[in-house]
């Protein structure tokens, strides 16, 4: 195993999953802290290898299907879509909910980021015809301070989601106009003998979007309580993740 470092770089981010019990990310997270000085190059292949870790955990607590194959940027897409990054209080404020979906992307484009580094001048990834670029411990800091801030964040959205099991189902429960509302535009899926109404769907399997969802929805029914005659919020994401609210756009994921 990996010696701990004794100074330098530490992870905060991902030694808090850790000590939440992760405990197979913990020799990823000791090299990569090594590696920042002594081996740049393996440095980005273990910022990458630690954000996908991370990502594949969370989608297995969820129960959220995914293959081995999967590529780190289509993983990460996947559990951005699984975890509700606004608390329920907040889920109806479009300022800040527009601000978080901009504060995500910026996480996307690190996590592309780094992978980028990691085929570009990684130690172990793939072959290629010459030698790699070589850079140096500062840009190796870059790739694993932002690796311990993404896998940080998504450990506590994770966990906090989980113990709050109770209030997450409240929220599903109290909106029984708007989950009529999905279950009227949306046919039942059908397994079996066994039949799921779309809104359950919606709100297991893609928390953040029912809420993004939500928002539009009480967005016109307050429009609609005011008196004016609207039409129901026209709701579209198209296959790019940029979510449509009423020809307002707003990106979800990139």
């Amino acid at each position: 195993m990996p010696e701990m470092p004794t100074a330098g770089f530490v992870m905060h981010g991902a030694r808090t999953a850790i000590a939440g019990g992760w405990l197979h990310i913990q020799e990823q997270v000791y090299a990569l802290e090594n590696a920042v000085n002594e081996n740049t190059g393996l440095a980005f292949d273990l910022a990458k290898t630690i954000i996908e870790s991370t990502c594949r955990t969370i989608l297995t607590d969820r129960h959220i299907g995914f293959e081995s194959g999967d590529a780190l940027p289509g993983l990460f897409k996947t559990a951005k879509n699984t975890l509700p990054f606004l608390p329920a209080s907040a889920s109806g404020n479009s300022d800040v909910r527009k601000s978080l979906v901009q504060t995500l992307g910026g996480l996307s484009a690190a996590v592309q980021g780094i992978c980028e580094l990691r085929n570009a001048c990684g130690f172990a990834s793939h072959g290629s015809e010459g030698p790699r670029p070589v850079l140096e411990s500062v840009q190796a800091m870059l790739a694993a301070e932002a690796a311990d801030t993404i896998v940080g964040f998504l450990y506590r959205i994770h966990t906090q989601d989980q113990e709050a099991v109770p209030t997450s189902l409240s929220l599903y429960d109290s909106n029984a106009g708007f989950n009529d509302y999905v279950d009227d535009i949306h046919e039942q899926v059908r397994v079996f003998d066994e039949d799921f109404m779309p809104s359950r769907i919606l709100f297991e399997l893609a928390p953040e979007p029912y809420r993004l969802y939500l928002a539009g929805y009480r967005q016109d029914s307050v429009v609609s309580a005011e008196g004016d005659e609207a039409a129901p919020a026209s709701i579209m994401m198209d296959d790019s993740g940029a979510l449509t609210i009423d020809a307002q756009t707003v990106r979800v994921v990139d």
